[in-house]
């Protein structure tokens, strides 16, 4: 299908894109990547009369290190996540994770950005982004503000992000040395969304699980974490029993919609060994 007319910006600051936002409203949508908007545009599930472009926005894109924190721009491509030297050193869970998201024509237009702020539990940034307590930085007509991963997703395709705000910062810690992380994620096929996901991050001392994140991917109407699983593993040692007794308490919590996937019966089974995949790997990986 052809989506209705719409009438399209180019703002060259985010600046600019806010002042759009703010005076166009509800009637405006922002393109990053465009591979959510676009397929809706197609279907008339969304019919904005208005798209702004923020692809021409140098100060959304980039990777750097700043105090004690890597800031990612909203508008870095998975492709760029994947190749970044300093992602690699210091978050390389997401450069890991970046692989495993749809194909290379996808990766090299697809955004981090666009991916969290459009708040689809089938999108892998949403749990990826709280297993590396990231903080978000949004922008608006009254200046920036910053909000935690963990309270950014309300729900299918609603976030903290306001109708007149842009994200423009990924915010996290780099990981301590002897951080072990890992992404696991079962799919149909190459390029499909996740049936089940898994992000882990563990690090180990003097035996016990000293910290610990493990969120969920497409297995309720928002990304999910963990937290009881968690607790069932922190200040313990790693063994073949207590990683199930974790996988069933983040079973117990999924909510999964029946799609041609399977139905939520199969899906929860599937996280259930995600996590336990999940908790595996990243424990091979500390030291």
């Amino acid at each position: 299908m052809i989506p209705p007319s719409f009438e399209y910006h180019a703002p060259r600051t985010v600046s600019d894109a806010i002042a759009l936002l703010t005076s166009l409203g509800s009637e405006a949508k922002l393109l990053a990547g465009g591979h959510s908007l676009l397929p809706m545009m197609k279907l008339r599930f969304a019919q904005p009369e208005h798209l702004i472009d923020i692809n021409r926005i140098p100060e959304l894109k980039g990777i750097r290190l700043e105090g004690d924190e890597l800031v990612i721009g909203a508008m870095t491509s998975e492709t760029e996540l994947i190749n970044s030297t300093l992602i690699q050193q210091h978050l390389p869970l997401l450069s890991d994770a970046a692989k495993l998201i749809a194909d290379p024509q996808v990766r090299n237009r697809g955004t981090i950005g666009g991916d969290i702020a459009h708040g689809d539990p089938g999108n892998d940034h949403p749990a990826l982004s709280m297993a590396i307590d990231a903080n978000f930085v949004l922008q608006g007509p009254g200046g920036k503000r910053t909000v935690a991963a963990g309270a950014f997703f309300f729900g299918t395709y609603m976030t903290a992000l306001e109708e007149n705000e842009v994200l423009v910062e990924i915010r996290a810690r780099p990981f301590p040395q002897g951080t072990g992380y890992a992404y696991e994620k079962l799919k149909r096929k190459t390029g499909d969304w996740a049936t089940a996901a898994c992000a882990a991050v563990l690090r180990v001392q003097n035996g016990n699980v000293s910290h610990i994140r493990l969120t969920l991917t497409n297995l309720a109407p928002t990304a999910l974490r963990a937290q009881d699983a968690e607790s069932a593993l922190l200040g313990k040692p790693l063994s073949d029993a207590a990683i199930s007794a974790a996988a069933n308490l983040a079973m117990s919590i999924c909510d999964p919609a029946e799609d041609l996937r399977g139905d939520p019966e199969y899906k929860t089974a599937m996280a259930g060994a995600m996590v336990k995949r999940a908790i595996q790997n990243a424990a091979a990986l500390c030291n």
